[in-house]
């Protein structure tokens, strides 16, 4: 699943589950854009990272709730690389709370970043993508947007709406062979699950399948597979890594 010579924006690709996506899509030969929001420490470390190995990454840092932010970040890649091939929406927030004590600005906020920002990064990257002669388009879902969760009303409506979004890009797109898929992962190994209490995490691991959750990698690897050639004729798919959470 070589992706030498392609371009790829990661967006919320400086920490968790970004990281590793964007780890993986150098590893694999992409040259990477990764989006930061608040996280340039993080954001340089793993440019350093990135180069190390001999791969080749920048950073920019873009509020993708923010139209013009999103814009910009497209237009310096471009500056940067010329073209885009493969984008992975996968920056998102967390603000929870049961509906009856949710107060208007943390849904808001988190439709603004998790489906609006989606939107405003594919909405500018479009053109290029469909020029581009090799186009993917990755969104990162979650098994909150499929089965919904309690206390999540605005990130599980964010997140079914970006599989809405998901399968209507992937009509627009098809006719020039530009693919749009979702990635929805189920409870993964991340800084904010390890905040969870042992008796919630054992909990919720005996309603898994495979009984474990999932490790940031095996997210990347789905994100791989479906930015590659192989997967050249899958489009408008939500592909869960769940353990088995939802099936």
């Amino acid at each position: 699943m070589d992706l030498k010579n392609k371009v790829a924006i990661v967006t919320g690709g400086a920490a968790g589950i970004g990281k590793y996506i964007t780890l993986e899509l150098a590893k694999r030969g992409a040259k990477v854009v990764l989006n930061y929001n608040r996280s340039a420490e993080a954001a340089e470390n793993l440019v350093k990272e990135i180069e190390a190995f001999g791969g080749e990454a920048f950073a920019v840092q873009a509020d993708i709730s923010k139209f013009s932010d999103a814009e910009r970040l497209v237009q310096e890649t471009i500056a940067k690389f010329g073209t885009l091939n493969i984008l992975v929406n996968n920056a998102g927030i967390t603000d929870d709370a049961l509906i009856l004590r949710m107060t208007e600005d943390q849904f808001d906020r988190v439709i603004n970043t998790n489906l609006k920002g989606v939107w405003n990064v594919t909405k500018h990257a479009a053109k290029t993508l469909l020029k581009s002669g090799y186009g993917r388009i990755i969104n990162i879902s979650s098994v909150s947007g499929v089965m919904g969760n309690a206390g999540q009303s605005n990130y599980s409506a964010a997140k079914a709406g970006v599989i809405g979004l998901t399968k209507a890009l992937a009509r627009e797109f098809a006719g020039r062979g530009v693919t749009v898929n979702a990635v929805a992962p189920g409870f993964i190994e991340t800084e904010m699950t390890k905040k969870l209490s042992s008796e919630v995490t054992e909990a919720w691991s005996q309603q898994i399948p495979l009984k474990r959750f999932g490790q940031s990698t095996e997210v990347a690897y789905a994100v791989a597979f479906l930015a590659s050639e192989q997967a050249s004729y899958i489009t408008g798919h939500t592909l869960e890594v769940d353990g088995g959470l939802v099936m």
